[in-house]
């Protein structure tokens, strides 16, 4: 028996789309829904946190397709297109009057939806050879192709006849008109795949369908009276700061806020700094909304993309990537890149927001945080959270009481929250010592007990001190070590994650486990880092390595944390937040802590389990 299609939204609630269908696009979906072969989803205009392409086609067995419509007809002004110095640019001229069409340029929106689609929401697509499983494709149901080929060539990066053309179609009326689906999507007559896989299918329908209400995903946020006070208030200027230590909360206000903004149905921008924290946030959220259409009002970023998003709006994507070669990349991501995207968000139609919340503010700079204030409608609402314990780039002391008020914060104390409802008490107190013995005692925070949770919480804790030539080997033993806990108490391997404050060891030790048949999903290659990151916090069922940077914001019940050094500020403030990643559970948790730096030996004398490996000690490793 023949499946049905997955066509969403379902063909009988089309008509309330928010924007309805154009003829164009009622034109391309009779065609995709009548001779597409069976296996292939049709998702129309799909909120793909943000992006809205005019149709999404996927097959779990064949790969993608990611299509603009546009209902042009070419004949009506004159189209051109203008060359300057970063690049051509679509142009039309009407009535003597020339004007720039570049931010509706359907090639430079339909390759921007297929990069953010590998590189972030279908980000275990094999690096290379992954872009074969994405098409991006061009309609113009009321021109002829051949009239929008020679329009459209410049902005092309294949030619008609040439190998790649398949992958960037270009279809006009006569093509819509004789049901030509290879020609308009030739890639639709594969039935398998090498590249494309059932597990890349569920990574991306989780971004183009709301999210599934069943009650099991439905558990209610929890948060005390002064979470909630903070989450469902707002203050008279609409600014408001929250200042609170790890795992006291900060996220869930954040989570709560954004899904009350959205059920009122207003637009949200939710901002972080680390980008593995969206689907964190997004979970979260979920768990507060009464419908699933209400996620649509709320966008994910972290500042760096918003900026990105912002020149891609405004039609600068070639001013964006003339910057990547103008200098150094610290100097492009603090100053340059800000800069653009603040000239970028004051241009006609810039995408604004009823509310902009931003997590993990201590690692913002104050001009990232005034550039994104451009972002806010008049009268919306800017919300900052942030640790200054977890100051781990050095960039808390930026913000300082002057500064806040020139970023729109009237004068007064920041709201607090005080009491860590993540950590298990034995585990509080030594991130409290820490704290209170190796950072700056302006910015530390330190975290209160939970009066109730005293007794309820057990944890292992153990400090591992070793040398450097030792350290990799010592990491692999304890990570097994650890293993040999799961299996119960409803912990499993995967619950398991090795955190390291440099990629370099992390790799190191990854390879020694793979050589021992353990495989771990991690953050550590060289290259292609976003989208390791993007594929990393997305449920794997194995073993997981990342850097102490990238967990941020996260937790875990087992956790390893590798640390090489503690010479400077930063790197003490990183085994901080690490030492409060702990997850607590009423049938325990574990933490191990694997040391290299001298520095920390005495400290590390403070756990109950506390060893000291001499360098010729014979691991576990040494004998596989």
């Amino acid at each position: 028996m023949m499946t049905q299609r997955l066509i969403y939204p379902p063909m009988a609630e089309l008509s309330r789309l928010r924007q309805p269908l154009t003829a164009g696009e009622t034109r391309v979906l009779d065609l995709f829904s009548h001779h597409l072969p069976q296996d292939w989803e049709i998702y129309v205009q799909p909120h793909l946190n943000g992006l809205r392409p005019d149709f999404v086609v996927m097959n779990p067995r064949g790969g993608i397709g990611v299509f603009e419509v546009k209902d042009w007809n070419l004949g009506a002004m004159r189209y051109f297109v203008r060359n300057d110095t970063c690049g051509p640019e679509l142009w039309a001229q009407k009535d003597g009057k020339e004007f720039s069409l570049q931010t509706e340029n359907p090639v430079t929106k339909v390759n921007l939806y297929r990069d953010e689609i590998f590189n972030l929401y279908c980000p275990r697509l094999q690096q290379g050879n992954g872009w074969a499983a994405i098409t991006a494709g061009v309609i113009f149901p009321f021109a002829s192709s051949d009239q929008v080929r020679r329009l459209l060539a410049p902005f092309l990066q294949s030619q008609s006849g040439d190998r790649y053309a398949k992958y960037q179609p270009v279809s006009g009326s006569a093509e819509l008109a004789s049901s030509d689906i290879r020609r308009v999507f030739p890639e639709s007559v594969r039935d398998s795949s090498y590249v494309m896989s059932e597990d890349h299918a569920k990574d991306l329908r989780g971004w183009l369908v709301e999210p599934d209400f069943a009650a099991t995903q439905r558990t209610p946020l929890l948060l005390d009276r002064n979470q909630r006070n903070l989450a469902e208030s707002r203050t008279k200027s609409g600014y408001r700061r929250i200042k609170g230590p790890a795992g006291s909360g900060k996220s869930l206000v954040i989570a709560t806020r954004a899904a009350k903004l959205a059920k009122e149905g207003k637009s949200v921008l939710v901002a972080t700094f680390n980008i593995t924290l969206w689907h964190y946030l997004r979970d979260l959220i979920v768990r507060d909304l009464d419908a699933p259409e209400q996620l649509r009002n709320i966008r994910f970023t972290n500042f760096h993309h918003w900026c990105k998003l912002a020149c891609h709006e405004a039609g600068w994507k070639k001013r964006y990537e003339a910057l990547w070669k103008s200098g150094r990349e610290e100097d492009v991501l603090n100053i340059g890149l800000p800069r653009l995207a603040s000239a970028a968000i004051d241009q006609p139609g810039a995408t604004k927001y009823d509310a902009i919340l931003v997590d993990e503010g201590q690692d913002y700079r104050p001009l990232w945080w005034n550039i994104l204030r451009k972002a806010c409608n008049p009268e919306g609402e800017m919300l900052l959270v942030a640790d200054a314990t977890q100051d781990i780039y050095g960039t808390a002391g930026s913000w300082t009481d002057d500064v806040m008020t020139g970023a729109g914060f009237p004068g007064g104390q920041w709201a607090q929250l005080s009491v860590s409802y993540r950590l298990p008490p034995d585990a509080l107190d030594h991130a409290r010592r820490f704290a209170s013995q190796f950072l700056p005692r302006k910015l530390v925070d330190l975290p209160e007990q939970d009066q109730e949770a005293l007794d309820l919480f057990p944890c292992q804790l153990r400090w591992v001190q070793c040398d450097p030539e030792s350290s990799q080997d010592t990491c692999v033993d304890e990570v097994i070590s650890m293993m040999l806990k799961t299996g119960q108490c409803g912990l499993a391997n995967a619950d398991i994650t090795l955190l390291t404050d440099r990629k370099i060891s992390g790799d190191g030790i990854v390879k020694k486990l793979s050589r021992k048949g353990i495989q771990a999903v991690n953050t550590f290659s060289a290259t292609d880092d976003r989208r390791q990151k993007m594929a990393f916090f997305m449920g794997r069922a194995e073993l997981k390595a990342t850097t102490l940077h990238s967990f941020k914001g996260w937790e875990a019940r087992l956790l390893v944390v590798y640390i090489t050094t503690a010479s400077h500020r930063e790197n003490l403030a990183l085994l901080y937040a690490g030492l409060t990643r702990l997850k607590r559970s009423p049938e325990g948790s574990s933490l191990t802590v694997i040391c290299s730096a001298p520095e920390l030996e005495n400290y590390g004398e403070t756990f109950p389990d506390h060893v000291i490996r001499p360098l010729c000690f014979s691991s576990l490793t040494s004998a596989g």
